[in-house]
């Protein structure tokens, strides 16, 4: 083997960190030309952008396997050492030269450290372990050792919630460091994530992250252990085993002195450890990555680089062949050599490898890296279908189009960016080969593009979900002692640092639920700084606000616009209520007083407009006695009094006392006493809340939705909540109040005792069906009675008849006319259909007789139930069987219509009749007697019981009977009939 030399050749060894690469910068750009090898394309890119900035774009090449810029006037080639360009340079150097004992990359930094020379000076940088294989293999080296400038120590076993700032963890697995990294993020706000399988792009963003301080930790692979400068004090390894692509195998010491010695920084020193799982190493480890002490390397891998091209066969031959040198001896098969042996067994491309320059193109083609990782079996079929376009003379552009489409999607998770990533970079590759596309500018140009837009999206991803900027700001502002910034914008939303910290609800801040404990009190610390100022102008504008802007709800909750700023208390009583207000205590008492009273000036004008009537009756003092004990039981139930609880009170008030209390709008109904104005919707609302509060209710019952005249009647609420609602409980529905009274009116005039049917002005005033008001009138103590009859039809058009002459034809019918209409219509309608059914036999037509339509009806009677201790006569059974009127016939709804008038002078013989019972005795005497405008009660007018002594209903009748008139055509009509 002759090994060619040329100039000088150095190799400068010695412990990472000692600043190889930046020497190795400083002697090429002190030589015209020179070329720089490198072991990774991120550290290629590194040192490109540091020449260019010294010496500009136009003179600086950057060449890897994936990314070509040569600029025409080039004097300086940064390439990947696979890349490196076999041109005549002044300077050549080749940093990582250990890496030739490595068994899938080692034989192409071997080919370099034999053959590429410089013409003035050659420069091999890498470990120390290196130093007897290059002595013995290139004569005349001269040799440099670099130590390091600080201090490399051993830390022992940390956790990982202890570890400190600004260190690296290691994994040697993508779920290990996915694992780790959520794990950091969850308790120090986030980390970095550096992995051989990112592009470029995407850890260079990482790394500048890490750099720039946003995040005080990382988490990588051992990729870091070649080619990254960072700013590391401490190397954690969560393991000392890895997969390196055949078998799980212990770490070699210099590979864990290569990781370990990326902690510390020029003459900061850095110190090394394990966390995790992770054991201890032993004490000789320990001081041999210390002092960087490592048994020298043995053998480098080799593989020849003069290869015969004449057939498959011959050229993996070649690619087999021995070194014959003692150091330099063959590793395993790299990713190209098991391509080239799995297309040589496929039929198909023997048959189209025809002679040396298909073997070439087949050697190049499987040349192509393996970036997907799929299978071998995938990868070998992708070179095969390229190995077939070139062979036709290059890549279809559509369909290297619509592979590329296929690609270029930045939605998705990381582990999809990540494949898609992998993707593109073949493509990449295939696109820098010279002569493979077609335009290659375009398509070099177009995958970059796609790369660069997967590698944001990824960097984006690994951020979103491993990094926690508003805990690392913090964390790094805490840290520098700075004060925090924060401000508060005009939703209420607060801001520390740009970064969201909560939100301000009324005069109460509500920090965000995802701080950790120790970042929430970071964050609380800042915001009531920036609060404090907020507070005393929100309180402001709170004062000076009109009521509108404020409002209570149905559970006590004092709102301003849609923030809750206080709750009602039980007060003195029901109508003073108290007030509770939510302030932070940062907010000083100043702020709490402040709102306090305006949110009792709110509620005070709110009961004194809602409950007006019910306060000045409260205050006026012209009701003595027994009214102004009414009054205040009244004021005491909130304007709402069910009679049956307060019958002896009522009965005992006298019509003046009524009068008085009808003044203020107190109505007497048949069934509860109450002030109509305060049936209103917002009366209620408010009455439910202060009676809830008077009470002491832990939850308020809420008010019905206003307008309706029905409610279901739940048999778990309390009736008092329905009556305090303003509506009666009623079978199975609840009825309001102020309609059961002019139900109650209509009742009055019925026939309870024999039966009565409804009318359509009692189903309209409750606005239920025949069916619902049964169920209604059942509740209030009748007994409904269902029946089927023939609905009857009514005439369509009314008997129209001649109107004498002279007179006016619009005159209404009297009753007596009108039932001689309808009997006249039906009569003539009957000899119709008679007629029709004679025509019908005379004519032999079967006529079907159509079945009556039926209709349902109700037939409701006074059947209350029977009282302990008492008559079964019936609560308060008036002359017609119907429910009695306690005091006063008409005290009750009737009564208290203004249309009406009062009418309890007429029916004073009546006021104090007790509730459901009978006449007293002396008024009793008094109508047996015939006094008191009453006819004699004698034996033929009642049976004993009291009960009258007639088999029919009684009839009744408002005005005198009016006589027909005999010249009228009713009356001609009435007459044929009696002639019949």
């Amino acid at each position: 083997m002759t090994i060619h030399e040329r100039g000088r050749v150095t190799a400068i060894l010695g412990p990472t960190n000692t600043g190889k690469t930046h020497y190795a910068i400083e002697r090429m750009l002190a030589h015209r030309t020179g070329v720089i090898g490198l072991p990774l394309r991120l550290l290629a890119r590194e040192v490109y952008d540091r020449i260019v900035k010294a010496r500009g774009p136009s003179v600086v090449a950057l060449v890897t396997g994936e990314e070509r810029i040569v600029p025409d006037r080039v004097q300086y080639w940064v390439a990947t050492t696979e890349a490196m360009p076999d041109i005549a340079a002044d300077f050549v150097a080749i940093d990582e030269i250990q890496l030739c004992a490595d068994p899938e990359r080692g034989h192409v930094f071997t080919d370099r450290l034999l053959k590429m020379r410089g013409l003035h000076e050659t420069l091999f940088l890498g470990s120390d372990t290196m130093r007897p294989a290059i002595a013995a293999l290139i004569p005349g080296v001269q040799f440099q050792r670099r130590d390091r400038l600080s201090r490399l120590s051993w830390s022992g076993s940390k956790k990982l919630s202890r570890m400190p700032a600004r260190s690296a963890i290691v994994g040697f697995s993508v779920d290990d460091v996915y694992a780790m990294a959520e794990l950091i993020r969850r308790q120090k706000g986030g980390c970095a994530v550096v992995m051989g399988a990112l592009s470029p792009r995407t850890r260079n963003a990482q790394v500048a992250m890490y750099q720039a301080g946003e995040v005080d930790y990382l988490v990588a692979t051992d990729a870091i252990g070649m080619g990254l400068n960072l700013d590391i004090r401490h190397v954690a390894f969560s393991a000392t085993h890895k997969f390196d692509g055949r078998r799980v195998r212990p770490l070699f010491p210099h590979e864990m002195g290569q990781i370990a010695g990326r902690a510390g920084r020029h003459i900061e020193s850095g110190t090394f450890g394990v966390t995790g799982e992770a054991a201890i190493l032993d004490e000789g480890l320990i001081d041999a990555i210390e002092n960087h002490r490592f048994a020298p390397i043995q053998r480098l891998t080799w593989r020849n680089s003069d290869l015969q091209f004449g057939t498959m066969d011959r050229l993996v031959d070649s690619l087999e062949s021995p070194s014959g040198h003692a150091l330099l001896g063959r590793g395993r098969d790299a990713d190209d050599v098991q391509a080239l042996k799995s297309l040589r067994d496929i039929p198909e491309i023997r048959d189209r490898v025809q002679g040396g320059q298909d073997v070439r193109l087949l050697w190049d083609v499987c040349r192509v890296p393996d970036f997907r990782g799929i299978s071998p079996v995938e990868h070998t079929s992708l070179l095969a279908r390229i190995f077939g376009f070139l062979q036709d003379g290059a890549i279809p552009s559509d369909w290297l189009a619509a592979a590329i489409r296929r690609i270029d999607r930045t939605h998705g998770d990381i582990d999809a960016l990540s494949k898609r990533l992998a993707y593109i970079r073949t493509w990449t590759y295939v696109a820098q080969r010279s002569g493979w596309v077609q335009d290659e500018s375009h398509w070099r140009g177009e995958t970059r593009a796609v790369e660069d837009r997967l590698s944001d999206a990824l960097h984006a991803a690994l951020t979103q979900r491993f990094v926690d900027r508003r805990t690392s700001v913090l964390l790094r502002r805490l840290k520098q002692k700075e004060s925090l910034v924060a401000e508060v914008n005009d939703k209420g939303e607060v801001t520390v640092e740009g970064e969201f910290a909560g939100r301000l609800e009324g005069f109460r801040f509500r920090p965000d639920q995802t701080a950790t404990a120790d970042e929430a009190r970071m964050l609380n610390r800042a915001s009531y700084e920036a609060l404090r100022p907020e507070f005393h102008l929100r309180a402001d504008r709170f004062y000076n606000a009109p009521d509108t802007e404020l409002d209570y709800t149905e559970q006590g909750g004092l709102m301003w616009g849609t923030a809750a700023i206080g709750k009602l208390v039980r007060g003195a009583d029901a109508l003073h209520p108290g007030v509770e207000v939510f302030v932070d205590e940062e907010a000083g008492p100043e702020i709490a007083e402040k709102v306090k009273r305006r949110l009792q000036h709110f509620i005070d004008r709110k009961v004194a407009a809602l409950f007006e009537p019910l306060l000045t009756l409260q205050k006026d003092e012209a009701l003595t006695g027994l009214a102004r004990g009414f009054a205040f039981r009244l004021v005491e139930s909130l304007g709402i009094l069910p009679r049956d609880g307060v019958a002896h009170e009522v009965k005992e008030l006298d019509q003046e006392a009524r009068g008085a209390l009808r003044k203020h709008g107190v109505r007497f109904g048949q069934f509860t006493i109450f002030m109509p104005a305060l049936l209103k919707p917002a009366p209620t609302r408010l009455r439910l809340v202060l009676w809830s509060l008077a009470e002491g209710l832990d939850t308020f019952p809420e008010s019905p939705p206003p307008g309706l005249v029905t409610i279901p009647h739940i048999a778990e609420v309390p009736e008092q909540h329905y009556t305090l609602s303003g509506y009666r409980p009623a079978g199975e529905r609840a009825i309001r109040i102020d309609m059961l009274e002019r139900l109650a009116d209509l009742l009055r005039t019925q026939d309870t005792r024999s039966g009565f049917e409804a009318n359509p002005d009692m189903l309209s005033i409750t606005g239920m069906t025949l069916e619902q008001f049964s169920k209604l009138m059942e509740g209030l103590g009748y007994a409904a009675e269902r029946g089927e009859r023939a609905k009857v039809k009514t005439a369509e058009v009314p008997v129209a008849m001649p109107a004498p002459e002279g007179e006016a034809s619009d005159a209404p019918l009297t009753e007596e006319e009108s039932v001689l209409a309808a009997e006249t219509r039906a009569k003539w309608e009957a000899e119709q259909a008679e007629k029709r059914r004679a025509e019908a036999e005379a004519s032999g037509e079967v006529i079907e007789e159509a079945e009556p339509e039926m209709e349902v009806f109700y037939t409701f009677r006074w059947a209350p139930k029977p009282r302990p201790n008492r008559r079964p006569q019936g609560d308060g059974q008036g002359r017609r069987g119907g429910p009695r009127r306690d005091g006063a016939g008409q005290d009750g709804a009737a009564a208290d219509r203004p249309e009406r008038g009062d009418r309890s002078a007429h029916q004073g013989d009546r006021q104090d009749r007790p509730e459901g019972g009978r006449p007293n005795r002396e008024r009793r005497d008094k109508r047996d007697h015939g006094e008191g405008g009453g006819k004699p009660r004698g034996k033929d007018n009642f049976k004993k019981g009291g009960k009258p002594q007639h088999n029919k209903p009684a009839t009744f009748s408002s005005r005198p009977e009016k006589k027909a008139d005999p010249d009228s055509p009713f009356a001609i009509l009435a007459a044929l009939k009696d002639k019949k």
